[in-house]
């Protein structure tokens, strides 16, 4: 397959330095303020290198990459909120040209999943996302696998940077603020980590599994989910929890149509109560009971794990 990458953030730029690897070329890739094109492929080593030293990977314009000759557009711009703007409007131009779409970018299939779907329906391109929910872990795919129909509820830990908060917490005894400022120190909470630790990631991406599991005749948005962070949790509240036996994680649950985030207290030896950044999510089924897939939920190469899969899916 030949690749237009759209964003040259950590995931960006792990699909661009591994596609060649998975038998792929990359023809087009663009940061926010330029872009490179080479129809033979571009030198993707020396690419990134110039982003590296530079802070640019191209002399082209951005848009220049959404009308270069590629057969997959992978969207890996940040995710925004609302109109999610530029991502939708990079799917809805690799669509209109009859070319496929790989997201990492939440935005389009969180906020406007009826749009995308429409596009897609009018297209002879397909989307796919695995890459949304859970970095490397195949969550979306084994839903596809087992036919959303036959799973009946979904829930999971799937933001990294609560779990380490909420697991140093516990572990250690520690406050909110200090494992914080650890976890900023670390590089595993953004300096602003509010989209992580108010659940809003995590509604998100229980958002994007509820579009999955619904209807065509249903969607939903940020806006239908019931949502609260960690941020009020105290070091005492976990230390009662651990006197009991239990811990408190920060869950997703999608069942019955409904989306809600929030702490909730889990058996210390439960499968939800993971460790440090890792995710799980438990897939209930109608036939086969639950399954757990667990692993690294976020992370360059490791979604850019997913994006790769999900092309050699098309």
């Amino acid at each position: 397959m030949r690749l237009a990458v759209i964003g040259a953030g950590a995931v960006g730029s792990a699909v661009v330095e591994l596609a060649s690897d998975h038998g792929h070329s990359v023809t087009a890739f663009a940061d926010s303020s330029s872009a490179v094109i080479d129809s033979a492929g571009i030198d993707t080593a020396a690419v990134l290198d110039r982003k590296r030293t530079d802070g640019i990977v191209g002399s082209d314009a951005p848009e220049d990459a959404l009308s270069a000759e590629y057969d997959v557009l992978v969207e890996a711009t940040p995710t925004t909120l609302g109109d999610a703007e530029p991502g939708f409007s990079h799917v809805q131009a690799a669509l209109e040209r009859d070319r496929h779409a790989v997201l990492a970018n939440k935005g389009p299939v969180a906020e406007r999943y009826a749009d995308v779907r429409s596009l897609e329906h009018e297209s002879e391109g397909s989307v796919l996302f695995e890459a949304t929910v859970g970095g490397a872990m195949p969550i979306l795919s084994t839903i596809d696998d087992f036919d959303p129909s036959h799973i009946t509820a979904v829930r999971g830990v799937l933001n990294g940077t609560a779990n380490f908060i909420l697991s140093r917490m516990a572990t250690e005894g520690l406050d909110y603020e200090h494992v914080l400022a650890e976890a900023q120190d670390l590089g595993v909470a953004e300096a602003d980590p509010t989209f992580d630790v108010d659940g809003t990631d995590a509604a998100l991406k229980g958002v994007i599994i509820a579009n999955v599991l619904s209807d065509d005749e249903t969607e939903y948005t940020l806006d239908d989910a019931e949502v609260e962070g960690i941020q009020e949790i105290s070091g005492s509240a976990l230390e009662l929890a651990r006197a009991d036996g239990r811990t408190v994680r920060l869950i997703a649950e999608v069942v019955e149509g409904s989306v809600r985030v929030g702490p909730r207290l889990v058996p210390d030896n439960a499968p939800l109560a993971v460790s440090g950044t890792r995710n799980i999510a438990q897939l209930e089924t109608e036939h086969a009971g639950q399954l757990n897939i667990s692993g690294r939920g976020a992370g360059g190469p490791e979604t850019a794990s997913a994006v790769l899969a999900d092309i050699g899916r098309l």
